[in-house]
């Protein structure tokens, strides 16, 4: 349960970073490597392609800090 508030978090925070700074790697180059059309058409306010690009970077970072407290917990646990 600890994990999905790491997730979470850093999601969360990694979301806010790159609408507030759109050239934090890799959601940009991934968003490009999906050969997706950019569009300026507004999601709640937000350019689509923007929030693409935030989601991506969100999920990616998310995942890498999971999995780095996952690992930390399982091996601080056994010893």
């Amino acid at each position: 349960m600890k994990g999905a508030i790491i997730f979470l978090a850093v999601f969360v925070i990694f979301l806010a970073a790159t609408l507030g700074y759109p050239a934090i790697p890799p959601g940009k180059a991934l968003y490009q490597l999906l050969g997706a059309p950019e569009t300026e058409y507004p999601v709640l306010g937000i350019p689509a392609t923007l929030l693409v690009q935030a989601i991506i970077n969100g999920v990616i970072y998310g995942v890498i800090a999971w999995l780095i407290f996952s690992l930390t917990m399982k091996y601080k646990r056994k010893a």
